[in-house]
């Protein structure tokens, strides 16, 4: 069974950066003159990243982040071999024609990689096969994870997330072994600012007393978003939102199972539910009865075999009702994804188990419209 070595331990890195020896500066010295020299890519890097890893492998290398993302980064996305990371034996060049020296999400980061303990005299075939090169993907990938957490957070948040974002979210579903990383370096739109971003570390600690779910909201704008009904009694009870407004957003979250401990409730699917008082539950249960017959006509008789249920909704205030999906189906945003890929593709998914899953039906008992049913 092939053993991986851990990363280095911050402590042993910093003691190893101390004992670079002049061979490094020279690994650094032909970076320099290999970086792409058009005026965009010819500034200094956004961040950087140079140190010697020892133990089943030993190799130095220096990687780097450009301060914009590389023309045409999701063109061939996953199929496109990166040519970013050049590999050196013994100081001499052997090939930047990888096709998985790094995973595909982080296909923008930049460096040279310089080993001994790699087969000098083998085709680049077999070399690509090495298990050494496991080895070195796995160090190469938490350094560069490293690298981008201590990007100071007013540079990162205008600067490297706009530029690459997306990158940091299709890691979160494409790598599982640093999900954990992935997550903390994601950033979002949230209910608690108009313009500025959010990392999910400051959702969690911002979060009401009792919370104990992320709620987000995903929609094709912010606006949109903010709008839904969904949100309407939470944004009213102060809870904040995190607003999802790009395709792969939804597709983010659903990878992540939970983050600090919290769970990941979509406001526009079932489970959204408030603390009450014995009051307050007595009050609801009265209502539910109050409107049992009108529900049931709902389910049985209106909209037969459309939907789900009928309920009494808890989260609606100014709506006088909704369509809500299970924790297992699509929600609307999900639902007009699929449905455009589908068109693109000429796929039909009616017959797709999540898209063929009913919704439940909400009313709000204190809408005038609702009331005169």
């Amino acid at each position: 069974t092939e053993t991986v070595e851990e990363p280095l331990e911050e402590d042993e890195a910093a003691k190893e950066e101390k004992e670079e020896s002049d061979d490094e500066a020279a690994v650094e010295e032909e970076e320099e003159e290999k970086k792409p020299k058009t005026k965009k890519e010819s500034d200094d890097p956004m961040a950087y990243i140079h140190f010697t890893a020892e133990g089943e492998v030993t190799f130095k290398s220096i990687l780097f982040v450009p301060t914009s993302a590389p023309r045409g980064l999701f063109d061939e996305y996953g199929s496109k071999k990166s040519d970013y990371i050049k590999l050196y034996v013994r100081r001499v060049f052997i090939t930047d024609d990888f096709h998985d020296m790094m995973p595909k999400y982080l296909n923008f980061v930049k460096g040279v990689v310089d080993s001994d303990d790699l087969p000098l005299n083998v085709s680049r075939e077999t070399l690509q096969q090495h298990k050494l090169l496991k080895v070195i993907r796995k160090k190469l990938v938490r350094k560069t994870l490293d690298m981008i957490k201590k990007i100071a957070d007013e540079k990162y948040n205008d600067t490297f997330w706009k530029e690459f974002g997306t990158n940091i979210k299709l890691g979160v579903i494409e790598d599982h072994s640093n999900r954990t990383r992935l997550a903390k370096l994601l950033r979002f739109q949230s209910s608690h600012h108009s313009t500025d971003i959010t990392s999910l570390d400051q959702y969690v600690e911002r979060m009401k007393e009792k919370q104990d779910k992320i709620y987000f909201m995903a929609g094709s704008s912010r606006k949109e978003a903010e709008s839904s009904p969904f949100v309407e009694r939470l944004l009213k009870k102060g809870y904040e939102v995190i607003y999802l407004t790009e395709p792969v957003d939804e597709y983010c979250i659903q990878a992540l199972p939970e983050f600090d401990g919290k769970r990941f409730q979509n406001v526009a699917k079932e489970g959204v539910k408030f603390d009450e008082s014995e009051k307050t539950k007595e009050s609801r249960e009265a209502t539910e009865k109050e409107f049992e017959p009108l529900l049931n006509w709902m389910k049985d008789k209106a909209l037969k075999d459309k939907i789900e249920k009928a309920v009494v909704s808890q989260r609606l205030t100014e709506s006088p009702c909704a369509l809500v999906a299970s924790q297992y189906g699509w929600s609307g945003n999900m639902e007009r994804i699929m449905k455009a890929q589908a068109y693109q593709t000429g796929k039909d998914i009616s017959t797709n188990y999540y898209a063929s899953q009913k919704k439940t039906f909400e009313i709000n008992p204190r809408h005038p419209l609702i009331r005169d049913m």
